[in-house]
């Protein structure tokens, strides 16, 4: 029994380690992502940017159009600013490429990305949305540094411009990889080799929040309802625990 155990705590040693070196090679430390989806203005900015650039290659066929409501916007609104595939507001947001075009352009059907957020994370979504960057290599002449080898071109270089990959040494000795901005775009700057992309960053940060919300709409207004209850609770307990307490304590002196 005692070799047994021992056999055990030898292989666990063996495994640990291992585990540990393949997570911390997975891919790149994640930023966090800056998002809140309590930010109804940040959503609204967030499904703008999706409907118009996402929606093109993308569906999000358990997203209908109507939920769209909870984040503050009005029938008329979406109807007006946001419903560019159907005319029906009950719709889901659906793509019209046919797929097969899809897999013939871009070597694979672009996933659904209803649930996207759930899967991958708010983190990875922003780091992949900012990651973009130059590679000869590829086939649409863009790589990431999140999902190395992607497939999809960088469908908002015109706003971010151009990014290119380089190799520095980090405090422990390893070599690191970080994006340095090369070529400025609309909503980025460029002056004396500083950039500044916090136009950019902050609308990938709309979006990353937007398919937040939209991998689970009933969470804006699960946790509004919370608080709500909360605040009754509060508002309804505390003057009954205080008389409680009068009571308990009004005979002694």
């Amino acid at each position: 029994m005692k070799k047994t155990i021992r056999h055990l705590i030898a292989a666990v040693a063996l495994v640990v380690p291992a585990a540990t070196a393949f997570a911390s090679g997975a891919g790149p430390e994640l930023e966090k992502a800056p998002i809140n989806i309590q930010d109804t203005e940040s959503l609204q900015r967030g499904a703008q940017i999706f409907v118009n650039n996402c929606l093109s290659c993308h569906s999000a066929s358990a997203m209908r159009y109507n939920r769209l409501a909870d984040i503050g916007l009005t029938e008329e609104q979406i109807k007006a600013n946001l419903m560019l595939a159907t005319d029906k507001i009950g719709d889901p947001m659906n793509v019209a490429m046919d797929k097969k075009d899809a897999k013939a352009w871009f070597g694979a059907v672009p996933p659904d990305l209803s649930v996207i957020a759930r899967s991958r994370g708010a983190d990875y979504l922003y780091g992949y949305l900012r990651g973009f960057y130059r590679d000869p290599t590829r086939p649409t002449g863009w790589n990431n540094l999140v999902f190395d080898k992607v497939g999809m071109p960088h469908i908002l270089g015109s706003w971010q411009g151009e990014q290119v990959l380089e190799t520095v040494k980090g405090h422990d000795g390893h070599d690191e990889h970080k994006l340095k901005l090369v070529k400025a775009g609309s909503m980025t700057t460029l002056e004396n080799g500083k950039a500044n992309t916090a136009d950019f960053d902050k609308r990938m940060a709309d979006l990353t929040n937007y398919m937040v919300f939209m991998a689970e709409p009933v969470k804006v207004k699960r946790e509004r309802i919370g608080y709500m209850v909360l605040l009754f609770l509060t508002l309804l307990l505390l003057p009954l625990a205080y008389f409680l307490k009068k009571e308990y304590w009004k005979d002694v002196h």
